[in-house]
């Protein structure tokens, strides 16, 4: 199946077992603005559009929030120990969105989804989350068009 809208990413990470279990996983700490991001969501595109019938191994799952009343990155580590247990395995990295604009030399960002859109890469500006039904929510500040294109740019 090639994807086309972000009706059909939507679809293929909802028939995605793994990924779905990822996402309650990380859905369960109840982290303020929390997605699941970048390599996550590109690697699941790219696959499906190159026809992979095996997912391409992530060097670690990204998991994004925003919180600014705890900036500390001890508590980013005490965030991907708790993923560990729940799901082992996985190498979990965690960033708290409201503390990365130091790291990047920018103006502080305003929320998660303006962290994401300040990705490397627009192919890689992608996040998902469930919503409190549990439907997935993807974030694209750039939009999907580079990312089901196959394209890569800043």
């Amino acid at each position: 199946m090639t994807l086309k809208t972000e009706r059909d990413i939507v679809k293929a990470v909802a028939d995605d077992e793994w990924m779905m279990n990822l996402l309650h996983a990380v859905k369960n700490l109840q982290l303020p603005e929390w997605w699941i991001c970048a390599g996550f969501v590109r690697s699941k595109i790219w696959d499906m559009q190159h026809g992979f019938s095996i997912r391409t191994p992530l060097p670690d799952v990204d998991v994004i929030y925003y919180d600014r009343t705890n900036v500390d990155e001890k508590k980013e580590k005490e965030i991907e120990k708790v993923l560990c247990q729940i799901v082992p395995n996985i190498s979990w990295s965690a960033k708290n969105q409201a503390r990365m604009h130091e790291k990047n030399g920018l103006k502080p960002y305003t929320s998660a989804v303006d962290g994401i859109s300040k990705f490397t890469e627009t192919a890689t500006a992608l996040g998902l989350k469930l919503d409190e039904q549990n439907h997935i929510v993807l974030a694209a500040p750039w939009g999907i068009g580079d990312a089901v294109n196959l394209d890569l740019n800043p």
